[in-house]
């Protein structure tokens, strides 16, 4: 089993020490940052890599950072083979919130990919049905945003108290 930092170190040789970084929060494990763009080919590569084998995608959720103006993603994933676990997360400008899929890696993200799009509006390129997926289609705006601002009415019938 390896932990966070063997992981990073091994990312590290395959994909340069520039790319990634380890960060920590002040609770919790700490996480790998990566950059959106590389996000699809690490992923391909932790899951069929024969030292790491991340074969399952536990959960993926989108988060605001309002303070920042970006919003992020965040993957927790886990090795059944190995019994390793490690956090991604990624981090894109409000004005621009792509994100590649990575639907075609673990079919499991296809739900979570449309959940993060639907409650706060993560962009993810190449999702083959990237469409809501708990609000109906015509529904204005991201609602976990911390910038939300709720409509009054949806088709006629008040949504507030």
């Amino acid at each position: 089993m390896k932990k966070p930092e063997e992981i990073l170190e091994y990312l590290n040789q395959k994909f340069g020490e520039d790319q990634l970084t380890l960060e920590r929060g002040d609770i919790g494990e700490p996480w790998i940052l990566v950059p959106a763009s590389m996000i699809r080919d690490l992923s391909k590569f932790l899951r069929d890599d024969s030292e790491l084998r991340f074969d399952m995608l536990m959960c993926l959720s989108g988060l605001h950072y309002l303070k920042e103006e970006e919003l992020g993603v965040v993957y927790h994933l886990h090795s059944t083979k190995l019994d390793h676990y490690v956090t991604l997360k990624v981090r894109v400008p409000v004005e621009e919130p792509e994100v590649p899929s990575v639907e075609s890696i673990w079919k499991t993200a296809d739900w979570h990919e449309r959940e993060a799009w639907d409650m706060v509006g993560v962009v993810f390129d190449k999702h083959p049905n990237l469409k809501r997926i708990l609000l109906p289609d015509d529904w204005i705006g991201h609602p976990l945003r911390k910038d939300y601002v709720q409509q009054e009415f949806y088709q006629g019938i008040p949504t507030g108290e």
